[in-house]
Protein backbone atom coordinates (compact mmCIF):
# COMPACT_ATOMS: atom_id res chain seq x y z
CA UNK A 1 0.00 0.00 0.00
CA UNK A 2 1.34 3.36 -1.00
CA UNK A 3 0.69 6.81 0.25
CA UNK A 4 1.14 10.45 -1.47
CA UNK A 5 5.18 11.50 -0.46
CA UNK A 6 3.80 14.39 0.77
CA UNK A 7 1.10 15.82 2.84
CA UNK A 8 -0.57 17.82 0.15
CA UNK A 9 -1.50 15.77 -3.09
CA UNK A 10 -0.90 17.76 -5.92
CA UNK A 11 -4.37 16.83 -8.03
CA UNK A 12 -7.08 14.94 -6.66
CA UNK A 13 -9.23 13.39 -9.53
CA UNK A 14 -12.99 12.87 -8.73
CA UNK A 15 -14.87 10.29 -11.01
CA UNK A 16 -13.49 6.86 -13.65
CA UNK A 17 -15.29 7.60 -16.44
CA UNK A 18 -13.42 8.50 -19.67
CA UNK A 19 -12.80 11.73 -18.57
CA UNK A 20 -11.37 10.91 -15.45
CA UNK A 21 -8.98 8.12 -16.40
CA UNK A 22 -7.84 10.19 -19.19
CA UNK A 23 -7.07 12.73 -16.61
CA UNK A 24 -5.38 10.15 -14.26
CA UNK A 25 -3.26 9.07 -18.06
CA UNK A 26 -2.00 12.94 -18.53
CA UNK A 27 -1.46 13.35 -15.08
CA UNK A 28 0.52 10.59 -14.19
CA UNK A 29 3.26 10.92 -17.09
CA UNK A 30 3.56 14.72 -15.96
CA UNK A 31 4.46 13.21 -12.77
CA UNK A 32 1.99 14.54 -10.42
CA UNK A 33 1.21 11.67 -9.15
CA UNK A 34 -2.70 11.65 -9.31
CA UNK A 35 -4.87 10.06 -6.59
CA UNK A 36 -8.02 9.25 -8.17
CA UNK A 37 -11.73 8.87 -5.92
CA UNK A 38 -13.52 6.39 -8.53
CA UNK A 39 -16.70 5.86 -7.07
CA UNK A 40 -18.51 2.95 -5.45
CA UNK A 41 -19.89 -0.09 -7.67
CA UNK A 42 -23.04 -0.01 -5.98
CA UNK A 43 -23.16 3.74 -4.56
CA UNK A 44 -25.68 6.26 -5.22
CA UNK A 45 -24.30 8.42 -8.11
CA UNK A 46 -20.85 8.07 -8.71
CA UNK A 47 -19.92 4.78 -10.51
CA UNK A 48 -16.29 3.68 -11.09
CA UNK A 49 -16.16 2.95 -15.24
CA UNK A 50 -19.36 5.83 -15.70
CA UNK A 51 -21.49 5.28 -18.05
CA UNK A 52 -19.93 2.94 -20.31
CA UNK A 53 -20.28 0.65 -17.93
CA UNK A 54 -23.88 0.68 -18.98
CA UNK A 55 -23.28 0.49 -22.42
CA UNK A 56 -22.92 -2.77 -24.54
CA UNK A 57 -21.36 -2.58 -27.78
CA UNK A 58 -18.91 0.67 -28.40
CA UNK A 59 -18.50 1.14 -32.37
CA UNK A 60 -17.43 4.80 -32.55
CA UNK A 61 -14.65 5.14 -29.95
CA UNK A 62 -11.38 5.35 -32.62
CA UNK A 63 -9.30 2.86 -32.47
CA UNK A 64 -11.39 -0.08 -32.30
CA UNK A 65 -12.12 -1.16 -35.84
CA UNK A 66 -14.38 -4.20 -34.35
CA UNK A 67 -16.17 -2.69 -31.57
CA UNK A 68 -15.88 -3.07 -27.99
CA UNK A 69 -17.85 -3.62 -24.91
CA UNK A 70 -18.35 -0.69 -23.26
CA UNK A 71 -16.74 -1.91 -19.41
CA UNK A 72 -13.87 -3.68 -21.21
CA UNK A 73 -13.18 -0.25 -22.91
CA UNK A 74 -13.17 1.49 -19.46
CA UNK A 75 -10.74 -1.79 -18.03
CA UNK A 76 -8.51 -0.22 -20.89
CA UNK A 77 -8.49 2.79 -19.92
CA UNK A 78 -8.03 2.00 -16.07
CA UNK A 79 -5.40 -0.43 -16.61
CA UNK A 80 -3.44 2.22 -18.54
CA UNK A 81 -3.65 4.80 -16.05
CA UNK A 82 -2.62 1.87 -13.16
CA UNK A 83 0.33 1.26 -15.99
CA UNK A 84 1.91 4.70 -14.96
CA UNK A 85 0.79 4.09 -11.08
CA UNK A 86 -2.05 6.43 -10.58
CA UNK A 87 -3.07 5.83 -7.08
CA UNK A 88 -6.88 5.44 -6.37
CA UNK A 89 -8.71 5.56 -3.30
CA UNK A 90 -9.86 2.49 -2.04
CA UNK A 91 -11.86 1.34 0.61
CA UNK A 92 -8.50 -0.25 2.32
CA UNK A 93 -6.74 3.00 1.81
CA UNK A 94 -4.56 4.26 -1.41
CA UNK A 95 -3.26 1.71 -3.42
CA UNK A 96 -1.15 2.60 -6.78
CA UNK A 97 -0.47 0.12 -9.79
CA UNK A 98 -0.71 -3.54 -9.52
CA UNK A 99 -1.59 -2.89 -5.77
CA UNK A 100 -5.28 -1.93 -7.41
CA UNK A 101 -5.74 -4.55 -10.43
CA UNK A 102 -7.31 -7.19 -7.95
CA UNK A 103 -10.09 -5.35 -7.06
CA UNK A 104 -11.06 -3.74 -10.54
CA UNK A 105 -14.02 -1.42 -10.26
CA UNK A 106 -14.85 -3.09 -6.73
CA UNK A 107 -13.71 -1.99 -3.60
CA UNK A 108 -13.32 1.89 -4.59
CA UNK A 109 -14.01 4.84 -3.04
CA UNK A 110 -16.93 7.43 -3.55
CA UNK A 111 -16.01 10.85 -2.66
CA UNK A 112 -18.53 11.97 0.45
CA UNK A 113 -17.68 15.66 0.27
CA UNK A 114 -15.03 18.55 -0.71
CA UNK A 115 -13.98 21.61 0.50
CA UNK A 116 -12.79 24.36 -2.14
CA UNK A 117 -13.15 27.41 0.32
CA UNK A 118 -9.63 27.52 1.58
CA UNK A 119 -6.30 26.21 0.00
CA UNK A 120 -4.88 23.48 -0.40
CA UNK A 121 -8.61 22.07 -0.44
CA UNK A 122 -9.97 19.23 1.21
CA UNK A 123 -11.31 15.44 -0.10
CA UNK A 124 -13.41 13.73 2.21
CA UNK A 125 -14.30 9.96 0.42
CA UNK A 126 -16.99 7.76 1.31
CA UNK A 127 -14.97 5.24 3.75
CA UNK A 128 -13.20 8.18 5.74
CA UNK A 129 -9.99 8.76 3.58
CA UNK A 130 -9.43 12.54 4.36
CA UNK A 131 -6.36 14.29 1.62
CA UNK A 132 -5.57 17.57 1.10
CA UNK A 133 -4.74 18.44 -2.40
CA UNK A 134 -3.33 21.65 -4.38
CA UNK A 135 -5.37 21.17 -7.45
CA UNK A 136 -8.54 19.39 -8.53
CA UNK A 137 -10.06 17.57 -11.55
CA UNK A 138 -13.76 17.01 -11.44
CA UNK A 139 -15.30 14.52 -14.30
CA UNK A 140 -17.79 13.01 -12.25
CA UNK A 141 -20.14 12.71 -15.05
CA UNK A 142 -23.65 12.71 -15.27
CA UNK A 143 -25.97 9.98 -14.91
CA UNK A 144 -29.17 9.43 -17.79
CA UNK A 145 -32.50 9.96 -16.47
CA UNK A 146 -34.60 6.83 -16.38
CA UNK A 147 -38.15 5.59 -16.11
CA UNK A 148 -37.42 3.23 -12.63
CA UNK A 149 -38.99 -0.04 -14.39
CA UNK A 150 -37.69 -2.91 -13.15
CA UNK A 151 -36.90 -4.38 -16.68
CA UNK A 152 -36.32 -1.14 -18.32
CA UNK A 153 -33.04 -1.06 -15.92
CA UNK A 154 -32.66 -4.67 -16.80
CA UNK A 155 -32.85 -4.36 -20.24
CA UNK A 156 -30.38 -1.16 -20.49
CA UNK A 157 -27.50 -2.82 -18.73
CA UNK A 158 -27.38 -6.26 -20.09
CA UNK A 159 -27.60 -4.89 -24.02
CA UNK A 160 -31.51 -5.93 -24.38
CA UNK A 161 -32.10 -2.69 -26.70
CA UNK A 162 -32.75 -0.55 -24.30
CA UNK A 163 -30.47 2.97 -24.19
CA UNK A 164 -30.09 6.30 -23.15
CA UNK A 165 -28.17 7.21 -26.08
CA UNK A 166 -29.33 7.04 -29.19
CA UNK A 167 -25.81 8.75 -30.97
CA UNK A 168 -23.82 5.91 -28.93
CA UNK A 169 -26.43 2.87 -29.86
CA UNK A 170 -28.72 3.91 -32.52
CA UNK A 171 -26.53 2.71 -35.66
CA UNK A 172 -26.17 -0.72 -33.62
CA UNK A 173 -27.34 -3.96 -36.15
CA UNK A 174 -29.77 -4.79 -33.55
CA UNK A 175 -31.69 -1.51 -33.96
CA UNK A 176 -31.61 -1.21 -37.97
CA UNK A 177 -34.92 -1.67 -39.89
CA UNK A 178 -36.95 -2.02 -36.63
CA UNK A 179 -39.77 0.53 -35.36
CA UNK A 180 -38.05 2.21 -32.28
CA UNK A 181 -38.89 4.53 -29.39
CA UNK A 182 -37.64 7.61 -27.94
CA UNK A 183 -39.64 8.83 -24.55
CA UNK A 184 -39.11 12.51 -24.39
CA UNK A 185 -40.75 15.77 -25.81
CA UNK A 186 -37.50 18.43 -25.03
CA UNK A 187 -34.89 18.86 -27.97
CA UNK A 188 -33.12 15.94 -27.07
CA UNK A 189 -35.77 13.79 -27.35
CA UNK A 190 -36.46 15.61 -30.75
CA UNK A 191 -32.73 15.18 -31.60
CA UNK A 192 -32.30 11.34 -30.60
CA UNK A 193 -35.71 10.82 -32.89
CA UNK A 194 -34.51 12.29 -36.17
CA UNK A 195 -31.00 10.39 -35.41
CA UNK A 196 -32.41 6.96 -35.16
CA UNK A 197 -34.73 7.66 -38.58
CA UNK A 198 -31.44 7.26 -40.48
CA UNK A 199 -31.57 3.52 -39.45
CA UNK A 200 -34.99 2.38 -38.71
CA UNK A 201 -38.11 1.78 -40.42
CA UNK A 202 -40.03 4.22 -38.21
CA UNK A 203 -39.79 6.11 -34.68
CA UNK A 204 -42.47 6.25 -32.20
CA UNK A 205 -41.81 9.30 -29.78
CA UNK A 206 -43.81 8.85 -26.90
CA UNK A 207 -44.74 12.18 -25.06
CA UNK A 208 -46.52 12.69 -21.12
CA UNK A 209 -47.58 15.84 -22.73
CA UNK A 210 -49.95 16.97 -25.85
CA UNK A 211 -46.98 19.26 -27.19
CA UNK A 212 -43.18 19.27 -27.21
CA UNK A 213 -41.27 21.16 -25.06
CA UNK A 214 -38.70 20.93 -28.07
CA UNK A 215 -38.06 24.52 -29.56
CA UNK A 216 -39.90 25.47 -32.41
CA UNK A 217 -37.59 24.72 -34.87
CA UNK A 218 -36.40 21.21 -33.46
CA UNK A 219 -40.42 20.71 -33.34
CA UNK A 220 -40.87 21.65 -36.69
CA UNK A 221 -38.44 19.04 -37.83
CA UNK A 222 -39.68 16.33 -35.83
CA UNK A 223 -43.37 17.32 -37.79
CA UNK A 224 -42.50 17.48 -41.10
CA UNK A 225 -40.11 13.87 -40.79
CA UNK A 226 -42.52 10.77 -42.40
CA UNK A 227 -40.60 8.29 -40.19
CA UNK A 228 -41.86 10.07 -37.12
CA UNK A 229 -45.03 9.37 -35.26
CA UNK A 230 -46.46 11.03 -32.20
CA UNK A 231 -47.83 9.43 -29.14
CA UNK A 232 -49.14 11.89 -27.51
CA UNK A 233 -50.48 12.26 -23.57
CA UNK A 234 -48.95 8.68 -23.22
CA UNK A 235 -46.75 7.13 -20.84
CA UNK A 236 -44.61 3.93 -20.33
CA UNK A 237 -45.85 1.86 -17.61
CA UNK A 238 -43.44 -1.30 -19.13
CA UNK A 239 -41.03 -2.96 -21.06
CA UNK A 240 -41.81 -6.22 -22.02
CA UNK A 241 -39.31 -8.57 -23.35
CA UNK A 242 -36.53 -11.15 -21.98
CA UNK A 243 -33.42 -11.27 -23.57
CA UNK A 244 -34.42 -8.44 -25.53
CA UNK A 245 -37.56 -5.70 -25.97
CA UNK A 246 -40.38 -6.56 -27.93
CA UNK A 247 -42.58 -3.66 -27.13
CA UNK A 248 -43.84 -1.51 -24.05
CA UNK A 249 -47.01 -0.86 -22.27
CA UNK A 250 -48.30 2.06 -22.85
CA UNK A 251 -50.89 4.28 -20.86
CA UNK A 252 -53.18 7.15 -22.28
CA UNK A 253 -52.93 9.67 -19.88
CA UNK A 254 -56.26 11.66 -20.58
CA UNK A 255 -58.43 8.05 -20.65
CA UNK A 256 -55.95 6.03 -18.71
CA UNK A 257 -56.61 3.26 -21.78
CA UNK A 258 -53.76 1.06 -21.99
CA UNK A 259 -52.07 -0.90 -24.60
CA UNK A 260 -49.10 -2.65 -25.85
CA UNK A 261 -46.77 -1.85 -28.41
CA UNK A 262 -44.63 -3.95 -30.24
CA UNK A 263 -40.85 -2.52 -30.94
CA UNK A 264 -37.44 -3.61 -31.72
CA UNK A 265 -35.67 -1.09 -29.57
CA UNK A 266 -36.45 1.84 -26.61
CA UNK A 267 -34.55 4.86 -26.66
CA UNK A 268 -35.01 7.03 -23.28
CA UNK A 269 -34.71 11.08 -23.74
CA UNK A 270 -35.90 12.81 -20.32
CA UNK A 271 -32.46 13.94 -19.80
CA UNK A 272 -29.47 13.70 -17.74
CA UNK A 273 -28.30 14.63 -13.99
CA UNK A 274 -25.00 16.10 -13.49
CA UNK A 275 -23.15 14.48 -10.35
CA UNK A 276 -22.69 17.64 -8.39
CA UNK A 277 -24.25 17.26 -5.26
CA UNK A 278 -21.10 16.48 -3.41
CA UNK A 279 -19.84 20.12 -3.86
CA UNK A 280 -23.22 21.90 -2.27
CA UNK A 281 -23.01 24.61 -4.55
CA UNK A 282 -19.30 25.71 -4.39
CA UNK A 283 -19.11 26.10 -7.75
CA UNK A 284 -21.58 28.09 -10.41
CA UNK A 285 -24.06 25.63 -12.33
CA UNK A 286 -26.21 26.30 -15.45
CA UNK A 287 -30.00 25.45 -15.20
CA UNK A 288 -29.73 22.06 -15.51
CA UNK A 289 -27.34 21.95 -12.84
CA UNK A 290 -24.03 21.32 -15.25
CA UNK A 291 -20.82 23.08 -14.11
CA UNK A 292 -20.17 26.26 -15.92
CA UNK A 293 -16.68 26.54 -17.46
CA UNK A 294 -14.79 29.84 -16.86
CA UNK A 295 -13.49 29.58 -20.22
CA UNK A 296 -15.45 27.29 -22.53
CA UNK A 297 -12.06 26.39 -24.81
CA UNK A 298 -10.77 24.65 -21.96
CA UNK A 299 -11.16 23.36 -18.33
CA UNK A 300 -10.96 25.85 -15.44
CA UNK A 301 -13.91 26.93 -13.70
CA UNK A 302 -14.45 30.24 -11.69
CA UNK A 303 -12.20 28.15 -8.68
CA UNK A 304 -8.32 28.46 -9.55
CA UNK A 305 -6.84 25.11 -9.13
CA UNK A 306 -10.30 23.40 -10.04
CA UNK A 307 -11.07 22.03 -13.22
CA UNK A 308 -13.91 20.12 -14.43
CA UNK A 309 -13.56 18.01 -17.39
CA UNK A 310 -16.31 15.74 -19.17
CA UNK A 311 -20.11 15.20 -18.91
CA UNK A 312 -20.59 17.00 -15.75
CA UNK A 313 -19.52 20.23 -18.05
CA UNK A 314 -21.07 19.26 -21.22
CA UNK A 315 -24.34 19.32 -21.87
CA UNK A 316 -24.12 19.10 -25.84
CA UNK A 317 -21.89 16.31 -26.65
CA UNK A 318 -21.94 13.47 -24.06
CA UNK A 319 -19.43 11.24 -25.67
CA UNK A 320 -16.94 9.24 -24.32
CA UNK A 321 -14.14 11.03 -27.05
CA UNK A 322 -15.10 13.92 -25.94
CA UNK A 323 -15.23 13.38 -22.18
CA UNK A 324 -11.45 12.09 -22.92
CA UNK A 325 -10.67 15.08 -24.83
CA UNK A 326 -11.89 16.96 -21.60
CA UNK A 327 -9.49 14.83 -19.04
CA UNK A 328 -6.73 15.41 -21.52
CA UNK A 329 -7.34 19.37 -21.01
CA UNK A 330 -8.13 19.30 -17.58
CA UNK A 331 -4.67 17.47 -16.90
CA UNK A 332 -2.55 19.56 -18.74
CA UNK A 333 -4.74 22.85 -17.41
CA UNK A 334 -4.03 21.33 -13.95
CA UNK A 335 -0.23 20.69 -14.49
CA UNK A 336 0.58 24.35 -16.42
CA UNK A 337 -1.57 25.94 -13.63
CA UNK A 338 0.75 24.00 -10.48
CA UNK A 339 3.89 24.89 -12.41
CA UNK A 340 3.01 28.35 -12.22
CA UNK A 341 2.60 28.01 -8.30
CA UNK A 342 5.92 26.82 -8.20
CA UNK A 343 4.22 23.09 -7.55
CA UNK A 344 6.13 20.38 -9.67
Amino acid sequence: MSESNNNVEKVVIIGSGPAGWTAAIYAARANLDPLVFPGEAHGKDLMPGGQLMLTTEVENYPGFPEGIQGPDMMIKFFEQAMRFDTRVATQAGIMAGEEVKGGLFTGFQDVAEVDLSQRPFTVKGSAGTEVKTNAVVIATGAKANWLGLENEQRLATSGGGVSACAVCDGALPAFRDKELAVVGGGDSAVEEASYLTKFASKVYMIVRRDVLRASKIMAERAENNPKIEFLWNTTVTDVLGDDFITGVKLKDSKTDEERELALGGLFMAIGHTPITGFLNGQLPTDDAGYLILKDPGRSTTEIEGVFAAGDVADHVYRQAVTAAGMGCKAAIDAERWLAEQGID
